[in-house]
């Protein structure tokens, strides 16, 4: 019935949860099929129906979801603070799912989580309805691969992995992802989906780690990392990773789901937490090499003028999530560094990272060390002898994305560091 409901583009999609991952969906399924958009966030609802798009109703009434044939929830699965996967958004819509579903629905979760947790604590919780599942709903897990800031993967060229419950809830949840994804992977289970989601971040999680060590070694042997790696990618088999910061609600995050259930089952993972390690060690570590080039370049560290340009936690996106930049800002006050944010991206600077803002990069003054976090375009249009003129004498630039040359930073008259 849902099979033909999708072929004759008849059913129903609803999507809880509507952050950067949901809202997409809900825009791309509308273009074919009726999409209900529901969230409890009531400022977010509004915002989204001033601006309403066709084919979509954005709502915060839960009774709106049982009108769904195809439920999909995408909802934040962070850490807490003592790194221990937070599943209580997933069990809070989950909840508000059961309470409002139909009988012979579909329900995929598609949040980031360890192998289990559709099965072990989304399904119990939709069972609390009283309807039973694999009898009056399914279940399927579908995880998400939005990458903000990317246009090149963008939903419909991904390969959108799936899984259903059974057999024909895979197949009937396929047809429904073809309609917003040009390719579709059927997983042999949900489990090895949902495993397959979490060690997509771990392995490049890990990748930057290695980098970010080996950048670690290289500086005390006075190398260049950057122009060890073009070196060493010379041969067929290399592949370019490069150091920097790691930052999110992705890559900082994911790896702690695996390590949860591998703790679980009396396995302590090593090289895992490892890379983790490492790359929380990076924003002291930055801060260690800019207070080392005040030194070195002999001025006072103590109110010295530093300006941090870029305060997302990757380019070219607004989301300031999970920012590294954060604790690089945090180590240098601690030294009683004066701090400078400039983001063109960044609305709430002030507000958000408790320093001051610098809205123009040409109304700065005074600057004696420009640290940059993240390679922003707007940032590449900026040159180094407009750095200069903002600049105080022995100028530093902190390259941490390593996007400026070296020797034509060098031969402008900076002090220049880089990973």
């Amino acid at each position: 019935m849902l099979m033909d409901k999708l072929k004759q583009n008849e059913a129903i999609v609803c999507v809880v949860g509507l952050g950067y991952v949901g809202l997409s969906l809900a825009i791309e399924f509308s273009k074919s099929l009726k999409v209900i958009g529901f969230d409890i966030d009531n400022k977010k609802i509004k915002e989204l129906n001033n601006s309403p798009h066709p084919n979509i109703l954005f709502t915060n009434n839960p009774k709106e979801i049982g009108k769904a044939d195809f439920i999909i929830i995408a909802v934040p699965t962070p850490v807490t603070k003592s790194k221990e996967p937070d599943l209580s958004y997933v069990k809070s819509a989950s909840k508000i799912v059961s309470e409002n579903i139909k009988r012979g629905s579909v329900i995929i979760l598609e949040s980031t989580v360890y192998p289990g947790v559709t099965e072990e604590v989304m399904r119990p919780i939709l069972e609390d309805s009283g309807l039973k599942c694999g009898k009056d709903f399914k279940i399927a897990y579908s995880p998400e691969r939005i990458n903000p800031g990317d246009d090149e993967h963008v939903l419909r060229t991904i390969t959108k992995v799936v899984s259903g419950i059974d057999e024909e809830t895979t197949e009937v949840v396929a047809e429904l992802y073809k309609k917003v994804a040009s390719n579709i992977f059927k997983a042999k289970s949900i489990k090895i989906a949902e495993a397959a989601k979490v060690i997509e971040n771990i392995q490049r999680d890990l990748n930057i780690a290695l980098m970010n060590e080996l950048s670690l070694i290289f500086e005390r042997m006075g190398l260049n990392t950057r122009d060890v790696i073009e070196t060493a990618a010379t041969k067929w088999n290399f592949h370019r990773y490069y150091p920097g910061l790691v930052g999110g609600h992705c890559i900082p995050v994911d790896p702690y789901y695996l390590v949860h259930k591998a703790e679980e089952l009396d396995y302590h993972p090593k090289v895992i937490l490892a890379g983790r390690d490492i790359n929380d060690y990076m924003p002291k570590h930055v801060a260690e090499v800019t207070i080392k080039a005040l030194n070195n370049a002999e001025k006072v560290i103590k109110r010295s003028k530093v300006l941090v340009m870029g305060l997302t936690y990757k380019e070219n996106v607004r989301d300031t999530r999970e920012s590294p930049a954060r604790r690089v800002i945090k180590e240098l006050k601690e030294y009683g560094v004066e701090v400078f944010g400039y983001d063109p991206l960044v609305d709430d600077i002030k507000d958000e990272f408790g320093i001051e803002v610098i809205d123009d990069i040409k109304n700065a003054k005074n600057i004696d060390c420009v640290i940059l976090t993240v390679a922003h375009d707007v940032f590449r249009e900026i040159t180094l002898d407009e750095l200069k003129k903002i600049m105080n004498d022995s100028p530093i630039i902190v390259d941490v994305r390593g996007m400026f040359d070296q020797k034509e930073v060098v031969e402008k008259g900076f002090y220049y560091r880089s990973l």
